[in-house]
């Protein structure tokens, strides 16, 4: 049976503004560490994301560090701190994100010379950033590489369910490598956890089946494959989006392009990152709620009290939701 989810309601001049966020702390150990308990293996996650899936694999066989679990840090521009070096340190393994979005832990990675063999990458385990093995990061000399983006990839993929069905596997066998007598339980809490995702999996693509072709409006790249899932069409300008996705603010022409396309009437609804907003997206943000045009939030830390699972399913009926299906 899937677990309970809510939906998150805020106000808008249209009557429906749902909040698809990712906001808030993961499952377990979302702060530091102090060394951590003896006979249990140390996880550092980047970002509660990951922390809440090795906390769910790992049940009480793990204590887990997440980095990243509050709305007001950026995992793009995140600057690591002495108790986060600490962490990296002591770690038995260290999860990331990878494909240069959370380049901070690849970094404490290599200054804390740990063996990265036990360092599993998301972007890597999901295919969709090209060969597995080497997590993609920005090139010292690339002109985006401040802002931790890796040309050509979609970095978010935990908004792939199928991604992090794989996540759920290499880290269930890792784990099993480092706690040979926990093993059992890994494999069956992982089992577990793609039970209840596959459960998810079917209610999308019966979704997109209703909601599919539906034009929408991102005002960044991070919801990427759960839309795409969904069938639904960004029809942001390119424009824009490569401004968005270089942490520069889009020419003027972008933005205007952006404005009409809002405020033209076709568009069921406005992908919103709060996490990474600015003054342009503040702007468009204006614009659809002065068009009567829901705004649908979506961040890229946990809800308070919701795991993977849960926060991904109130996605879904958000979702639905807005688009009245």
């Amino acid at each position: 049976m899937r677990p309970f989810r809510g939906l998150t309601a805020i106000s808008g001049v249209a009557g429906l503004a749902l909040m698809l966020s990712a906001c808030g702390q993961g499952g377990s150990g979302a702060g530091g560490t102090d060394g951590g308990e003896a006979g249990k293996v140390q996880v550092v996650a980047s970002t509660d994301v990951y922390g809440d899936l090795a906390a769910t694999i790992g049940g009480e066989a793990v204590e887990v560090t997440s980095i990243i679990n509050k709305l007001s840090q950026d995992p793009h521009s995140y600057e690591a701190t002495a108790r986060d070096k600490l962490a990296v340190s002591e770690a038995d393994v260290v999860i990331e994100n990878g494909g240069g979005y959370d380049p901070f832990l690849h970094g404490l990675v290599d200054e804390a010379g740990k063996d990265h063999e036990y360092v599993l990458s998301a972007v890597d385990v999901s295919g969709l950033g090209g060969e597995a093995g080497e997590s993609a990061q920005p090139e010292a000399d690339d002109e985006h590489a401040g802002h931790g983006h890796v040309e050509g990839l979609n970095e978010h993929v935990w908004y792939d369910f199928e991604t992090m069905g794989k996540m759920a596997d290499v880290v269930a066998e890792k784990l099993g490598e480092l706690d040979p007598a926990n093993a059992t339980m890994f494999e069956a809490n992982s089992a577990a956890f793609q039970e209840d995702l596959d459960a998810l999996v079917q209610e999308r693509d019966a979704l997109a089946e209703r909601v599919g072709n539906a034009e929408v409006a991102a005002m960044d790249p991070v919801p990427h494959y759960l839309l795409e899932a969904l069938g639904l069409h960004n029809e942001t300008p390119a424009d824009f989006l490569q401004a968005v996705e270089e942490g520069s603010d889009a020419a003027p022409v972008a933005v205007k392009e952006t404005q009409d396309l809002i405020s033209g009437g076709d568009i069921r609804f406005v992908a919103y990152n709060e996490q990474t907003e600015g003054p342009q997206t503040q702007q468009l943000r204006a614009v659809a709620e002065d068009a009567g045009v829901a705004v649908v939030v979506f961040t890229e830390t946990l809800p308070e009290g919701q795991d993977y699972l849960s926060w991904m399913g109130s996605n879904l009926d958000n979702i639905s939701t807005v688009l009245a299906v």
